[in-house]
């Protein structure tokens, strides 16, 4: 199964009741007011998921990117 590495941003940032939605990735903030979620070694069913969950809770999603390993 492969696995990939990505960076996905959404528009605002996330407040501490978010985190637990995203427990296991990597939120960092941007001055522009975006946050960019970091996931490791997601295969496509995992990325499909959480990008649902971005889906789920109302969150404006701005891009998603494959980061080279």
């Amino acid at each position: 199964m492969d696995t990939t590495d990505y960076q996905i941003r959404v528009r605002g940032h996330l407040d501490d009741r978010w985190f637990r939605w995203f427990d296991g990735l990597t939120l960092d903030f941007t001055p522009d007011g975006e946050t960019v979620i970091s996931a490791t070694g997601l295969d496509q069913a995992a990325l499909h998921a959480l990008l649902n969950r971005i889906r789920d809770l109302g969150l404006e999603l701005i891009a998603v990117k494959q980061v080279a390993e």
